[in-house]
């Protein structure tokens, strides 16, 4: 019984002993060698990414002033055109005719006119001849009224045929303006977009789909969204006291064309909507670009990247951390053994963690091999650069 006792201490003891001592990788064989860097600390930039609707400086919907159907199409898709360029020609004979027969009204009033003048001269004559022989009370003064009574009537039907010109020369000159409304021209300099219309469609000022576009587009607009919370992020880290102020102190951004490629020019933000969309729960900024080349176009779309800079911030390698829980991990090396010790990511860019807290500059940590390691874990350290890390993961992706 003594001999039984005496082999369970003995084994108790020899099992918190291996309790105590740091665990080996399975398969034996000694310290299993794991890459590890020293934290370091470095200038980053990073960018934060919003996805952009692209449009023209200036987008004119081009439609008809009057109904007419569409005889000659003078312009293509495409094709840039000139403020006041003729795009589109209306049928007009109809109006052509409205327009003879007012012209011929307007002849017609000033032989009204001609007539009317005749017969105010003759009744002034008429007044003129018995007003002297009133006052010598050789005729009763009933004549000289009813003289007079006729110049007035001659003078009003004067007045009247002059008011009838005017409204004869006013119809005229109402048709001939729909007449030069027949040709419908572009009322910016610009690309034209889709033709909704051709020869032969009928159109007109009240339809609901214009006949087509014309875009300014010598620079473009950028338009994206933030939603509430990375709006109050940006009053909050951009300097400035006013939102105009805020926009003026950021930095020119990049925008990244639908095929993955950035574009060459880099462009401003200038304005935000100010207020934010209760169906969204999002506000809309607008950046905009120089387009000398023609290369973008309305209808666009891309992402517009915003510079982000970290000054003399702590990096490690992204393949360096692991999560649980949602807690960020890493392993980091002392002596020989390596230790879970949490930390705060503030960022993550170009496959690197940028460090807030749990670290310090010349700690030393796990950057492979990270689910074999177990806390306490003897490894073999093997010294590499971030660099090398960083740059081998850019090459596989």
């Amino acid at each position: 019984m003594k001999s039984n006792i005496l082999i369970v201490i003995m084994a108790v003891v020899m099992l918190s002993a291996c309790k105590n001592q740091p665990s080996k990788p399975m398969g034996g064989g000694g310290a299993l060698p794991i890459p590890v860097v020293e934290v370091s600390a470095k200038d980053v930039v990073g960018y934060q990414s919003y996805p952009v609707n692209i449009e023209g400086k200036v987008n004119n919907a081009v439609r008809a002033k009057i109904s007419g159907y569409i005889k000659e199409v003078y312009i293509d898709e495409g094709q840039h055109v000139t403020k006041g360029q003729p795009l589109f020609r209306l049928e007009t004979d109809v109006q052509t005719q409205t327009a003879h027969a007012a012209n011929a009204a307007i002849n017609s009033s000033e032989a009204m006119i001609t007539s009317a003048k005749a017969a105010v001269n003759a009744a002034q004559v008429e007044v003129d001849k018995l007003t002297p022989l009133v006052e010598k009370n050789i005729i009763s003064k009933i004549q000289l009224e009813t003289a007079k009574a006729n110049l007035s009537r001659a003078v009003g039907q004067l007045e009247q045929a002059k008011a009838g010109k005017l409204q004869a020369q006013a119809n005229y000159s109402s048709i001939r303006a729909n007449i030069d409304f027949a040709v419908v021209r572009s009322p910016v300099s610009g690309v034209v977009g889709s033709i909704n219309y051709r020869e032969g469609s009928l159109v007109g000022p009240s339809d609901p789909m214009p006949i087509t576009t014309v875009s300014e587009t010598s620079e473009v607009y950028a338009y994206f969204s933030m939603n509430e919370a990375e709006y109050l992020n940006f009053l909050d880290e951009t300097p400035g006291k006013a939102v105009k102020d805020k926009l003026n102190n950021l930095p020119l951004v990049g925008l990244i064309l639908a095929n993955g490629q950035e574009y060459s020019e880099k462009g401003k933000i200038q304005t935000v909507t100010g207020q934010i969309d209760p169906q969204t729960g999002s506000i809309k900024f607008r950046a905009v670009f120089r387009n000398p080349n023609g290369l973008l176009s309305n209808g666009n779309s891309g992402f517009v990247h915003i510079p982000k800079s970290y000054k003399d911030i702590l990096v490690i390698p992204e393949s360096a951390t692991y999560e649980q829980q949602g807690v960020v991990y890493v392993f980091v090396s002392r002596k020989d053994t390596v230790y879970s010790t949490p930390i705060t990511v503030e960022d993550r860019i170009d496959n690197m963690a940028l460090v807030q807290s749990g670290l310090k500059k010349g700690d030393i940590v796990a950057v492979k091999g990270i689910g074999k390691l177990r806390n306490a874990t003897l490894i073999q350290p093997v010294p590499v650069k971030l660099d090398s890390i960083v740059n081998a993961v850019k090459a596989i992706m």
